[in-house]
């Protein structure tokens, strides 16, 4: 799992059951859209989350349809376990006063 793909699940993770539109994505992670976008695909093609339009009357709203994302329940209970095995390995490289440790 790369960093900003960590971030990404991390940011999902926060609100589990809450669907999430890109850009809000984007600003909890820090991720240029060009980043975010492949991995919410990979993320969708891999079973981790489900994307849905909602369809709004822009003149109405004042804004373009957004694109909502939702972790699923496989991709939270995956995601919860490859952030954890990724925490545990960066401790073991760290060690408890974060440095690295000697080889």
């Amino acid at each position: 799992m790369t960093t900003a793909v960590a971030k990404v699940v991390a940011a999902l993770l926060a609100a589990p059951d809450a669907d999430r539109y890109g850009l809000e994505i984007m600003r909890d992670t820090g991720l240029a859209s060009g980043t975010l976008y492949p991995i919410l695909v990979r993320l969708e093609r891999a079973g981790w989350v489900t994307a849905a339009w909602r369809n709004i009357d822009p003149v109405t709203e004042g804004r373009p349809s957004r694109r909502y994302y939702r972790l699923t329940a496989h991709g939270a209970t995956t995601a919860r376990d490859e952030l954890a095995a990724l925490n545990a390995q960066l401790a073991r490289a760290t060690g408890p006063v974060g440095r690295a440790q000697p080889v």
